[in-house]
This record gives C-alpha cells, structure tokens and sequence, in this order.
C-alpha cells in the first residue's frame, strides 16, 4: 500500500475545499436565482408539494339519497379512494324502501370490494369510508369506555 505525500494530501484538499465550495455556493444562492435556474436545468419537476399535500388529503363529503340513481355519485367518490361519504337515507327510506335496501346493498358490495367499511349512523345516516378507515362499533351488552 503506498502512502500520500504531503503535496499529494494537499491536492487532493484543495480539490475537496473547491467542490464543497461549489456545492455551498450553490445552495446558498438567492431565491430569485433559483428561479431562474429552474427554467434553464436540465429536468423537469413532476410533482410540487403544493400537488402532492392536495392528493393526501381526505374529504368528509355529505350526499342526500333521494333515489337509487344517486348511489352512482357515492360509489364513485368511494372508490377514489380519499371520501368518506356521511350519507342521508332519510328521503328515500320515506319514498321507496325497496330500493333504499337495494342501494344500501350496493354500498356494502363497493365497501367490501375496496377494503373500505360502512355503518349505519343514527335512523336516518350510513357512513362509508375506504380502505384506510375503520368505522368504530360499540359492542353489543357491552357499555361504552368513558
């Protein structure tokens, strides 16, 4: 193994004290320069954080189902993946409980094929969430942990 001389340790210094140089004069630079840098360089930036905090946030949306039809507009804010749907049965629980029945059943197929979950609210709500929720159940005879 042979060993560096002082000359050689020297060198090789000055090249490392250049490049973190370099490297602190580039960070270090204005944010206006940055800018301007931005739409000469050489890649192109895909997903800003302004983007990326817009897709990992979850949406509490409320729906009224009037009639059957309006499952479509649920099931479709479920299966996007970011909606937890707080659902008014009420107008058609008064209307047609045939197919209230028949929606809710719907939801409940859409629910399991996602992973997702959903319960009933109280007479006249269901709430439906996806994959990455859990609706919580007080068990049955058994009081609630206070």
């Amino acid at each position: 193994m042979r060993s560096l001389s002082l000359e050689e340790i020297g060198g090789v210094g000055a090249k490392m004290r250049d490049f973190f140089l370099q490297l602190k004069d580039r960070f270090a630079k204005p944010v206006e320069e940055e800018d301007n840098m931005e739409q000469v360089s050489d890649y192109v930036e895909l997903d800003s954080p302004s983007q990326r905090e817009e897709k990992s946030r979850v949406i509490v949306r409320p729906f009224v189902m009037e009639e059957f039809e309006d499952i479509k507009d649920i099931l479709d804010a479920i299966r996007e993946g970011s909606t937890i749907a707080l659902i008014n049965i009420r107008p058609l629980k008064e209307k047609d409980l045939v197919e209230l029945k028949r929606a809710i059943s719907k939801l409940r197929k859409t629910c399991t094929a996602i992973d997702g979950d959903i319960a009933g609210f109280g007479e006249d709500y269901v709430v439906a969430v996806p994959y990455f929720a859990r609706i919580h159940r007080q068990n049955q005879g058994q009081p609630e942990d206070d």
